[in-house]
């Protein structure tokens, strides 16, 4: 089967702000290198084939200091990039939700939308390494979305966060996608267990 780990990238100073990120191209802070750190020594136990980023810096970042130790080939897909939130990016989370607090944002990506590209990306990484194992880096919004599409279970996940360097692991059994882990974060650091939206 293909299996894939989904890592969400290091730690942003828009993320401590509580900022919406979404295509803003934002590097990672120092707490950020630390997470991604932890991430590589954690995943270096393991036997990979791949590794995936989304074309943010902020991913690529993350994936590059992971794949230090692994010495992958390393894919850029625009299909992994963070959901676009159109005019409330910039915004905190708490601004958001004054002025749109049914999150129906102005020009923002749609779930469906997100849904559409992601699995295409899946999809088409099953073609090109099928049952081979697959590390993608992305983000905190495309993973949850993608979660939430899989385990059928909105309200579970909805309010939740995924943490920064937190990991997800999904794979494909006869033609469906499944969800083996969630938001995993005993790797990272104690001081480095922070989750954010």
């Amino acid at each position: 089967m293909t299996y894939i780990c989904l890592v969400r990238h290091g730690e942003t100073d828009w993320n401590t702000l509580r900022k919406i990120q979404g295509r803003k191209d934002i590097p990672l802070n120092q707490n950020g290198f630390t997470q991604a750190k932890d991430c590589r020594n954690y995943l270096s136990d393991f036997e990979w084939n791949v590794i995936v980023t989304s074309p943010l810096r902020r991913a690529k970042q993350t994936a590059e200091i992971i794949n230090e130790k692994l010495n992958l080939p390393l894919v850029v897909m625009e299909e992994f990039v963070e959901r676009d939130y159109g005019d409330v990016e910039g915004l905190t989370i708490e601004e958001r939700a004054l002025l749109y607090p049914e999150k129906n944002c102005i020009n923002q990506e749609s779930v469906e939308m997100v849904n559409k590209r992601v699995f295409a990306g899946l999809d088409k990484l099953h073609k090109l390494y099928p049952k081979q194992k697959i590390i993608i880096v992305a983000h905190g919004g495309i993973i949850k979305v993608l979660l939430i599409s899989i385990l059928k279970k909105k309200d579970r996940l909805e309010k939740s966060g995924m943490s920064n360097g937190g990991i997800s692991t999904i794979y494909i059994e006869n033609g469906e996608w499944k969800v083996k882990g969630c938001n995993h974060i005993e790797h990272l650091s104690n001081t480095q267990k922070t989750i954010l939206r």
